[in-house]
């Protein structure tokens, strides 16, 4: 999960040198991003079924292979749309990982600790996420040729990790059928969303909005991150955007640890809280340039994304069974994806019609209403029953 997860995000920290290499503008950028979501989301609309059919096992390797080839193929791009390319197949490989291995780790968990099992889960892919921009902007900073050299870590790590996978025996129930024991039919690859028992709507919606709004907040510092804050920060260059990138990402993580015995309510407002508070402080620094408010607004945002995600994705384990919990899941993440991809595209075009300034300050009201109403609303719905296996 951590080596599979690592190449989604490295490719942060270098968006500044591609600008100036390929004289992109911020829409470009964001238009990229994007393209690694709609992957994802393909993948998890077409391919979630692949999990139940195969095993999580063979699913994780053979996505971890489709990643290494994605991230192979970025380091040598030649111009936006071979970049491109490169992060729609990182996208198609990141939901395979992010969907298996979640699966996986729920089932080798022998305790049946649900909560645990997705406080292991949402803190893996947390450090992986964060691992990736500070490998490479750290090797994007002092190595030579950066757009190529800062990939090379994550090539290494991931051809050994599919040694590693080609090596171990993991038994999968048996409704798991060797890939040759029966063809593929087209309706295998039909899109589906699972959803939960309607006793369960209202908390699996306010679940998928906790995603939705800690993937809308990471993927703000994650696509645009280097042009803020070259006004906010008076450091630069692709080891600060990815230090700072990694960061929120590891508090997220440390977050998590620490916040895995409470409750799933409470996590959640705690969580949108946190994010309608960093909205404020972006808010606010956007236009006193303090590196001290900034510093404040990446830790409220590391809370509220370690908060949600693990709110998040207890309620998912909590309202699933084991035959709809890869269905869950996948509908979690497709709603999270889109809180990365519908406010990002708006943030880029308003980049380019009315300045970075005005528009970061458009989405940070948005946002910090939005996550301000569901913590609302999370105070106004009663706790969880008993999960439901």
């Amino acid at each position: 999960m951590c080596v599979g997860v690592m190449g989604t995000a490295l490719a942060s920290p270098l968006y500044p040198l591609y600008q100036q290499a390929w004289s992109l503008l911020p829409s470009h950028i964001t238009q990229v991003f994007v393209a690694y979501m709609l992957g994802a989301l393909t993948s998890l609309l077409f391919l979630g079924r692949l999990t139940d059919r195969f095993g999580f096992v063979r699913v994780l390797r053979q996505g971890l292979m489709l990643m290494t080839a994605g991230v192979l193929i970025s380091a040598l791009a030649w111009n936006l749309p071979s970049f491109a390319l490169g992060r729609i197949i990182i996208g198609l490989a990141s939901g395979l990982i992010t969907t298996s291995a979640s699966v996986g780790m729920t089932r080798l968990n022998n305790q049946g600790d649900l909560q645990r099992a997705a406080a292991t889960t949402s803190l893996t892919i947390a450090f992986g996420f964060g691992l990736g921009p500070v490998v490479g902007g750290l090797a994007a900073q002092w190595l030579p040729r950066p757009l190529i050299t800062a990939y090379l870590p994550s090539i290494a790590l991931g051809l050994i990790s599919i040694r590693a996978l080609s090596k171990v025996h993991i038994p999968e129930p048996v409704t798991h059928l060797p890939m040759t024991a029966k063809p593929l039919h087209w309706r295998d690859f039909m899109p589906t969303l699972t959803l939960p028992e309607a006793r369960f709507a209202r908390h699996f919606a306010l679940g998928g909005m906790c995603a939705f709004s800690a993937f809308g907040m990471f993927s703000l510092f994650a696509s645009l991150a280097p042009s803020f804050m070259q006004r906010m920060l008076p450091w630069h260059g692709p080891a600060v955007s990815g230090l700072s990138i990694g960061v929120i990402l590891f508090l997220s993580a440390g977050v998590q640890y620490l916040a895995r015995p409470r409750p799933s309510k409470a996590a959640a407002i705690m969580g949108f809280a946190c994010l309608a508070a960093c909205n404020l402080l972006l808010l606010i620094n956007n236009f006193v340039g303090s590196a001290w408010l900034f510093a404040l607004s990446v830790m409220t945002t590391a809370a509220g994304h370690g908060l949600c995600n693990l709110a998040g994705m207890s309620i998912v384990n909590k309202v699933s069974t084991p035959a709809s919990r890869t269905g869950l899941l996948s509908t979690y993440l497709i709603v999270g994806y889109l809180g990365t991809i519908v406010p990002i595209l708006g943030l880029g075009w308003l980049s380019d019609h009315i300045g970075l300034t005005r528009a970061l300050t458009a989405y940070c009201c948005v946002m910090g209403l939005l996550c301000t109403w569901l913590c609302w609303q999370c105070t106004r719905t009663r706790a969880l029953p008993m999960p439901a296996q």
